[in-house]
C-alpha cells in the first residue's frame, strides 16, 4: 500500500510518500480501505517526536488518527461490520506507528462506526477525533439546558463542533472566541462571536449581562484564554482544557478523546440528521500531507483540514 510514513521526527519535510507492506488485521480488527484521513494538531506533535515521551512511537511512522472509509475484510471476531460498510473512527492506539495516512488501516471496533450517508468520506474522515473530544468534554462539565458556554477558539476544528454540541445539549447561549474574519462564519452556527484580545473578560461580562458570568468555559487554546477563564465562570470546576493540564490548577477538568463506540455512533446520528456540521476548509491528496501540515501550523484554519486518499 502508498502511505505517508516518516523515519525520523522533524518538521513537515519528513512527511514522505512510501510502498509499504499491508497492515495483518488481528481477529477483532476491521480493514479498512481509507478514502479520508483527518489532519489533526496532535498529528504534528507526533511528528516531531513530542509524544514519545507518553507514548511508544516506532519507525517507519505513519501518522493520523481519524479516518474514514469502506470496509475491505473484518476479523472472525468482529461482530458490528461487514464488507462493504463505509465506517468513520478515532484510531489512536496504544503504540504509534499504524496510521490512517494511508492507503489501508487495521482499525479497532471500539474505534469506528458507520458512516451517515449524508456525509461525504471528507466530512466524516474529519468528524470523529475532534467530535469526540467536543462531547466528551462538555459532558465532563455537565453541559445541560440552560446553560450559557463560552467556547475558545470557537472556529477552529474542535471548537466549531464543540459550540453545535452544547447546542445539542441544551445550552441556551453559546458565545465563542474567534478572529473577526470568522465572526460571521461562527454566527451561522448560532454563536455569539467576542474578539481575543487583553478586553476578554469584560467583552464577555457586557456580552452576557447579568453578572458577567458564563456557566462553562470550554478552551481549545490554553495561555491567555485559560488564564482568563476563572473571571469568567461561576464555578471553576466547569472550565474544562483540551489542550493545558494547568486547568486543574484552577479547579477545571482536562479532556482527552477516547475511541467509545457509543460516542461515535452518537455522533454519527447528529450528523446523519443535520444538526452537526464538520466544515472542511480543504482537502488535500495523501501525497501533499506535508503541505497540509505546513497550512495547520499557520493556524488560521477554520475547520478541519482533510486528506483524500
Amino acid at each position: 500500500m502508498k502511505a505517508i510514513a516518516q523515519t525520523e521526527f522533524g518538521d513537515a519535510d519528513v512527511l514522505v510518500l512510501r510502498e509499504l507492506p499491508d497492515p495483518p488485521i488481528a481477529l477483532d480488527q476491521v480493514l479498512v480501505e481509507v478514502r479520508a484521513a483527518g489532519v489533526n494538531p496532535v498529528d504534528r506533535l507526533v511528528r516531531m517526536g513530542y509524544v514519545a515521551s507518553s507514548t511508544p512511537c516506532h519507525f517507519p511512522l505513519i501518522p493520523g488518527w481519524d479516518v474514514a472509509g469502506v470496509v475491505r475484510a473484518v476479523g472472525p471476531a468482529v461482530d458490528g461490520f461487514a464488507v462493504g460498510d463505509e465506517v468513520f473512527g478515532y484510531q489512536r492506539k496504544d503504540h504509534v506507528q499504524h496510521g490512517t495516512y494511508a492507503e489501508l488501516v487495521a482499525a479497532t471496533e471500539r474505534g469506528l462506526a458507520h458512516k451517515p450517508a449524508s456525509l461525504s468520506f471528507e466530512e466524516a474522515g474529519g468528524l470523529a477525533l475532534t467530535g469526540l473530544t467536543a462531547v466528551q468534554a462538555l459532558r465532563k462539565v455537565g453541559v445541560s439546558s440552560g446553560d450559557t458556554v463560552l467556547v475558545h477558539a470557537a472556529a477552529g476544528g474542535v471548537g466549531h463542533l464543540a459550540v453545535q454540541v452544547a447546542r445539542i445539549l441544551g445550552a441556551s447561549r453559546v458565545i465563542g472566541t474567534a478572529s473577526p474574519r470568522n465572526h460571521e462564519f461562527l454566527r451561522g452556527l448560532g454563536v455569539e462571536p467576542v474578539a481575543y484580545g487583553d478586553a476578554l473578560v469584560d467583552n464577555v461580562a457586557e456580552l452576557v449581562g447579568g453578572d458577567g458570568k458564563v456557566d462553562v468555559a470550554f478552551d481549545c487554546v490554553g495561555g491567555a484564554a485559560l488564564n482568563d477563564s476563572p473571571a469568567l465562570v461561576r464555578d471553576p470546576a466547569r472550565i474544562v482544557s483540551i489542550v493545558d493540564t494547568n486547568v486543574l490548577e484552577l479547579g477545571g477538568r482536562y479532556a482527552y478523546a477516547k475511541p467509545v463506540r457509543a460516542d461515535l455512533d452518537w455522533l454519527a446520528e447528529q450528523a446523519g440528521s443535520g444538526a452537526l456540521k464538520v466544515e472542511v476548509q480543504q482537502v488535500f491528496p495523501l501525497e501533499q500531507a506535508a503541505e497540509a501540515h505546513r497550512l495547520l501550523e499557520g493556524k488560521h484554519v477554520r475547520g478541519k483540514i482533510v486528506l483524500a486518499v
